[in-house]
Order: structure tokens, then sequence, then C-alpha cells
């Protein structure tokens, strides 16, 4: 049976569906040879390029779900390629053949924590739609004063350049003077929310990070940079959330603890190497802006 040719896609790992139809709309993608338009109906005998490269089709029975757990630190891109040789939350990630990791929304570049990335890109994309409402928890550090009458403002709403925006809840987490840390939750994913939401009330965000995505927390001990495959239960209950069907296989090891403990100490090297990178680079760029 023939289906959307961006779900198949999706499906086969080649990116989030909105994606795909990007891609589609400038005309990136062929099939059978022709400029293939978007929602139009392939089978997997359908021979598919995109950008060109002949690309993978693959039928359900043959797609494993994977989903990994990724520690994003400060100072990492989530793009696939930076022109100016930053360091990406892509390139510490496990090689596949035949199929790439799609990341589950975005965190900006001074934002660490939680980042979840899978195989299945309709999975990600159900995930980002706003329509799942799935809460986001994440830990702000703010500078300035926090009054109850500024707490009751965000969780009612305020008006942001792209529309009203509130948290659904707020905890305080301690601190000392004018720092304080919170715990807050959203249910949707816009750039910078977190951020703008605070800055409405005139408060400075000194630290972000994401803990919490529905129910699958930050593990303790993940290193930044190091990365864990979601077990079966886990991926299934986000498969069950945004009502995809449930996975079958795994291709988690039976020794995960004794290979995740090895990937830790590969990622320590890898960020220490990154950052190392990543300062020559904001060096050589202020240094470079200072000559003109």
């Amino acid at each position: 049976m023939s289906e959307k040719l961006q779900k198949v896609l999706a499906r086969s790992g080649h990116g989030s569906r909105r994606e795909l139809e990007a891609k589609i709309a400038a005309g990136r993608v062929s099939v059978d040879g022709r400029v293939a338009t978007l929602g139009e109906r392939i089978d997997t005998n359908a021979m598919v390029r995109i950008d060109g490269h002949e690309v993978t089709i693959k039928p359900p029975e043959d797609v494993v779900c994977r989903v990994i757990m990724y520690h994003k630190p400060e100072g990492e891109l989530c793009t696939r390629r930076d022109p100016e040789g930053r360091p990406t939350v892509y390139d510490g990630l496990p090689r596949m053949q035949g199929s790439r990791w799609v990341a589950v929304g975005r965190l900006d570049v001074n934002t660490s924590g939680l980042l979840l990335f899978t195989t299945d890109g309709e999975l990600a994309n159900r995930l980002m739609h706003p329509g799942h409402q799935i809460e986001r928890e994440y830990a702000v550090r703010v500078f300035g004063e926090v009054d109850d009458a500024m707490i009751k403002r965000l969780l009612k709403g305020v008006q942001l350049e792209d529309g009203p925006a509130s948290f659904k809840s707020i905890q305080r987490g301690g601190g000392e003077g004018m720092n304080q840390w919170y715990h807050v939750v959203l249910t949707e994913g816009r750039n910078r929310e977190v951020r703008r939401l605070w800055e409405s009330q005139g408060m400075q965000v000194s630290r972000l990070m994401r803990v919490r995505y529905g129910n699958i927390k930050l593990e303790q001990g993940l290193p930044q940079s190091g990365w864990g495959e979601l077990k079966l239960p886990e991926i299934n209950y986000l498969r069950e959330l945004v009502g995809l069907p449930p996975e079958q296989r795994t291709f988690v090891d039976p020794r995960q603890n004794e290979t995740r403990q090895k990937r830790y100490s590969r990622a320590r090297r890898n960020q220490t190497q990154r950052l190392q990178q990543a300062r020559k680079v904001s060096r050589d760029t202020r240094q470079s802006t200072k000559k003109r």
C-alpha cells in the first residue's frame, strides 16, 4: 500500500516530517527521476533521491525505533553542521548506516540538559507537535527579586512577541542572595520560551538546564556530551503518548551498564576536546573582530 512521501522518509530515518516537507517543497526530493510534490504517495519500490543522493526506503516491518538520551552541554549547537566549525550535538552520537538520528526539538547554544534523539522521524514529529502538550521541565537560575505577584503572573500568562505564554508550574529550588533556582514546566517548545518568560518580568537568566521530557528524566551520572539508549518500555511510553503503535524490538545490549560506562569515558574526553575547540574558535573570532 502506498503512503505519503514525507511519512515514509521520516519513518525510514531521513529526518523529521517537518524537515522533509521543507525539502520536498524546495524541490530537493525526486521520485523515480522526477521532482517530488508535497503529499504524493509512494510505495517501498520507489527510487527516492534527496539532494541527488539515493536514499533507502524501509517497509514498516524493517524499521526498529531507537531513542537515545543525550546530555547537551552549553556551547554545543543543535545543528548537523556548523560553517564555523563549532561543536554540535551530533558530533558524538553513535554512527549508523542507512538511517540517522533526528533530534526531538532543540536547545539553544547557552542551554544544557536533556535532548532526545530517535531514528523514527514520525515519532520525533509527533513529540514536537504542540497539540500533544508534553511537559518539559527545566532547572533555571535567575538573578533578581522574585515575589509572589511575579510568580502568579508567570503562571497566569504574559504576552510575548509571538503570543501569550505561561508556565504550567513553578517550584522554588533554593539559592543564595539574588541568584535563585526554580524548576519550571512548559507544555510547548517555542524558541527561548523559558528565558523570554523570565525576561518579560525584568529577570536575568544565568543558567538553564532541561531535566525532564514527559516522564523521561535526565539520568543522574550521565556526563555532559554523554548518551545512553532508552530501553523498550521507555520508548513505548513515548510512542503511546503520541498515538503510535508499540515497538517490539530493541537494540539495547544486555551488557548495557558496562558499555554505557565506556561511552561515558569517551564522552568526557570528547567534551574536553570540544570545549577546547570552542574556546579557540571564540578567541579567534574576538581577535578578528578587534582587528577590524
